[in-house]
């Protein structure tokens, strides 16, 4: 990728462009927050009185930020299709959240995801999961956040913030000991910036104003995502070709048979998949596979999936705010199918850069890694006109913004209902907690700006560092959040031993990766070097452990177990307000979703 635009002018039409996307964005979250908000449920749960088109774009609006835009792409750029299923592969976690979850998370009317836990097991799994929430919210989404949006500006209008930061930048020179842990200065203008006016309409409006800013900027998202698509087939394609041309072209780079493109895809082969060769166009990945190993495809949504898409308290915040059930449905059915378009703009880039640059590959892995979380800029500075620019940046800020609020909004939701109402003022008026979640989100906005400066440290990508962070947060709650909703016979002790010793677990695979790799061999280490793999390890381990405790001690008690927190399965509970005529119907089109997903991973499966 040498050899490319180092710059990113932009033409008066770029103003005109974002400047119009970031004055409507100020309409809609004005118009959205500005009832007074008098109640908890108001400012933390928009009153719930979200409809399931809000509900949709908002719960995929928070999901697409820069770890997608940035870290899936460079991804891409790697390891070919595989890594849509990232997207594709939601079709379980889905199903289970649909079916599962949301009858029991709405019938239970808690404000948080901790709460529940607390009315199934006990106060410990409650104020726990609180604290592991608030650590990974910050830590694995919000600092990543920043920080990819923060590079991608860096990158770039370098020219423009390293004149701004150049009086900061001076005071440093000499200081050779400091500049080695310090992270770059211009980097973290581009943070400050980014995150200060992003996270505004979290503070202002609560969750309200961020469903439905989210609404109108996952629109433009998907919009300027797919310039750069398009623009990108344009160019394999050629001045006299089409798009479909430009993606036939695509293809066969990747499927790389031959030439420079072939040598590209097998030479960090035995790294990626501990073989000598390597398919970039399967979904369908060994099971060494250091990303997508093929078990996760079927065992994914049990560790990451669930913890990502049903307990991460951002993601679920929108559900807990629907109208209703049905409501809460069909929003994530939508955004199933969202999901489905999604490689379009997260992925197929990633493919064109391999097209157009295989000789990127031709490098040590670690120039790899952090070439390819570079790769969307160079493709937007050599693709995308001036003219054109300023909707992708509104798309890129967009992206930002929808999450940056979404996190705000939920980790305050979480530090004033479980922390400071109930441990500190459980008697403090409603108005009051109102104004205790506005200054948590600031400053849980400044912490996560200082953390995202330091990002950059991690050694392998933005992609990277975030699936890293799930594998180890996300297996003992998955487990236990989903025996509890399975079976009654699962008790608070058993929940309790196995967050504590999973987490314990976690810690020694880890280490056990990191400074004993020979102690099994090295056949295991490379089963369990992939952090689905370790998800998955991880998850058995904790499912075990929760049985046999729970199996070993007393039965919870009935208020535990009640209708509206498990499932009985003499009444299997969970088939309310599907919708009336098949036209409207939840099981219509969550069918209709499934039916194509499978069929996308049949094609690509080869």
């Amino acid at each position: 990728m040498q050899g490319m635009e180092t710059t990113f002018p932009l033409h008066w039409l770029d103003y005109l462009a974002f400047g119009t996307y970031f004055l409507l964005l100020c309409v809609i979250g004005f118009w959205a927050g500005r009832k007074e908000k008098n109640r908890s449920e108001d400012y933390f749960l928009a009153g719930r009185t979200l409809p399931w088109y809000v509900v949709g774009t908002s719960f995929i609006a928070s999901n697409i930020s820069t770890e997608h835009f940035i870290g899936m792409i460079g991804a891409a750029y790697i390891y070919g299709i595989s890594i849509a299923m990232y997207e594709w592969g939601n079709i379980n976690a889905f199903s289970v959240l649909i079916w599962l979850f949301i009858p029991f998370l709405l019938a239970a009317k808690v404000f948080t995801t901790p709460e529940f836990l607390e009315k199934r097991f006990n106060n410990f799994l409650r104020q726990f999961f609180a604290v592991a929430t608030v650590i990974s919210n910050v830590t694995a989404f919000l600092a990543a956040v920043l920080y990819g949006g923060g590079l991608a500006l860096e990158k770039l209008f370098s020219g423009t913030i390293s004149r701004i930061t150049a009086p900061v930048t001076a005071s440093l020179v000499g200081q050779e000991q400091m500049l080695a842990i310090l992270p770059d200065v211009n980097l973290c203008f581009a943070i400050v910036v980014l995150g200060v006016v992003a996270g505004s309409w979290a503070i202002y409006g609560g969750l309200n104003s961020v469903a439905w800013t989210d609404f109108y900027t996952v629109i433009i998202m998907i919009a300027g995502g797919m310039v750069v698509t398009v623009l990108g087939l344009n160019m394999l394609a050629g001045e006299s070709g089409s798009l479909v041309d430009g993606f036939e072209v695509m293809i066969e780079k990747n499927r790389a048979e031959s030439g420079v493109h072939a040598e590209a895809a097998v030479y960090h082969a035995q790294r990626i998949v501990q073989q000598d060769n390597y398919n970039r166009m399967s979904v369908i990945q060994p099971a060494s596979h250091e990303t997508v190993p093929w078990p996760c495809l079927f065992t994914g949504f049990l560790t990451a999936g669930i913890w990502y898409s049903v307990l991460n308290q951002f993601m679920i915040q929108r559900v807990l705010g629907a109208k209703n059930m049905y409501h809460a449905r069909m929003g994530i059915v939508l955004a199933g199918f969202m999901k489905i378009l999604l490689p379009l703009i997260i992925v197929v880039p990633g493919m064109i850069l391999f097209a157009r640059h295989p000789e990127g590959m031709f490098q040590p892995w670690e120039d790899v890694r952090r070439e390819a979380d570079q790769g969307y800029i160079f493709m937007l500075q050599n693709l995308v006109p001036m003219g054109l620019r300023g909707l992708f940046l509104a798309a890129l800020f967009g992206a930002i913004q929808s999450t940056v609020n979404s996190v705000l909004n939920s980790t305050a939701t979480i530090v004033t209902l479980d922390f400071y109402k109930r441990m500190l003022h459980p008697n403090a008026s409603e108005k009051h907690f109102v104004k205790v979640g506005v200054w948590t989100s600031v400053t849980i906005l400044l912490i996560a700006i200082v953390m995202a400066c330091f990002v950059g440290h991690f050694t392998g990508g933005l992609f990277e560092y975030i699936q890293t962070l799930i594998a180890f947060f996300a297996p003992p709650f998955s487990a236990v959040f989903l025996l509890g909703i399975l079976f009654r016979r699962i008790n608070g002790k058993g929940a309790t031993v196995t967050v504590i010793m999973g987490f314990i677990f976690g810690f020694l695979i880890k280490v056990y990766l990191v400074h004993f790799p020979d102690l099994f061999g090295r056949e295991v280490y490379a089963f369990v070097k992939p952090y689905s793999n370790q998800s998955l390890i991880h998850w058995i381990f904790c499912v075990i452990c929760c049985v046999v405790v729970s199996l070993a001690t007393a039965p919870p008690r009935p208020e535990h177990v009640s209708d509206q927190l498990t499932l009985n399965w003499r009444k299997l509970n969970i088939f309310e307000e599907l919708g009336g005529l098949w036209y409207k119907n939840v099981i219509f089109w969550w069918g209709l979703f499934v039916v194509l997903v499978l069929v996308l991973v049949f094609v690509f499966s080869g």
